[in-house]
């Protein structure tokens, strides 16, 4: 254990967690190594768990329990404390308006990789196996700008999978849908703070139903945490009145990636099909030009393969 940090035990692929194990996991990844500083109940009130249960994980891990798990931690920061490596993480760009945009650029970048280990590569695997198993509809859902996210990962899986469903900006209407929801359906949650109280209301009758539920979310962790059966967390904050929403973007994109790492035959004849349908009514400017429809003029450039 010695060879190996903290950080490196919890990213262990050989890792076997159960659900509230892994919130701790990731919380712990998300804000490391301070959270692991603080007391074991602290831990367990961010996670939503017992104190009991980040207790059973610090064995799971290895240590004799939790003050154990601390003692490695202070022994790593200690170590840390003395490597110019620390001081060059812990400088940020300064200068004067002209340079607000990069400095947010790298904050942004900073993010991305924090949220890299953030979330283990087993949340992934597990998330992309729920969706493409799931033998009823996915149904996707999201805040006044979270929902832009969910309506983007709709447009990926509606390739992969039929009976998927984008519930787009919640209204009382909106509702009405829980009745065609159960317990053979899957809901994919956006909810990052501050917390919109309907997609909580709605996500939480969904649970209510047996419907499963995936929910992306920020370190202090939605309410719907408690129904969820796979959360995944990354950090939002950036020198800026607004959170960012690239890590839940690239979030996004990586299970997007995943799922397609693990298709069928199945569903990559559906894909094929929706390319067909494409082609068929021209939707890209670069559909070739062997159908009844004819471009209307010529674009300068190579073809893309990136689709629109």
């Amino acid at each position: 254990m010695a060879q190996h940090t903290i950080r490196d035990i919890l990213l262990s692929p050989g890792l076997s967690l159960t659900p509230s194990e892994e919130r701790i996991v990731q919380l712990l990844l998300a804000d490391y190594p301070t959270l692991g500083l603080g007391t074991a109940t602290n831990l367990a009130k961010k996670a939503g768990v017992s104190d009991a249960t980040v207790v059973r994980l610090a064995v799971k891990l290895g240590f004799e329990g939790f003050p154990d798990l601390q003692r490695k931690l202070l022994a790593e920061v200690e170590a840390r404390l003395h490597s110019p490596l620390l001081m060059m993480e812990t400088k940020r760009p300064t200068g004067g308006e002209a340079m607000i945009a990069e400095s947010y650029l790298h904050a942004v970048s900073e993010a991305i990789d924090r949220t890299v280990s953030a979330t283990p590569g087993a949340t992934y695997e597990r998330a992309a196996r729920l969706v493409l198993e799931t033998k009823g509809k996915v149904a996707l859902l999201g805040g006044r700008f979270s929902r832009h996210l969910a309506g983007m990962l709709s447009g990926y899986l509606i390739q992969m999978r039929p009976g998927v469903l984008d519930l787009g900006a919640i209204s009382a209407q909106s509702f009405d849908m829980l009745l065609d929801l159960g317990k053979k359906d899957l809901l994919i949650v956006f909810d990052y703070r501050r917390y919109q109280a309907d997609v909580v209301s709605f996500s939480q009758q969904a649970a209510a139903q047996g419907v499963s539920i995936i929910l992306f979310t920020d370190l202090w962790l939605s309410p719907i945490a408690d129904q969820a059966e796979l959360t995944i967390i990354c950090p939002l904050e950036v020198p800026s009145p607004y959170d960012t929403m690239a890590p839940a973007m690239a979030q996004v994109e990586a299970l997007a990636t995943q799922i397609l790492a693990s298709i069928d035959e199945t569903t990559r004849k559906r894909i094929e099909r929706v390319e067909k349908i494409r082609h068929d009514n021209g939707v890209t400017l670069d559909t070739e030009q062997t159908g009844t429809r004819p471009a209307t003029r010529d674009f300068p450039g190579p073809k893309s393969t990136k689709q629109g």
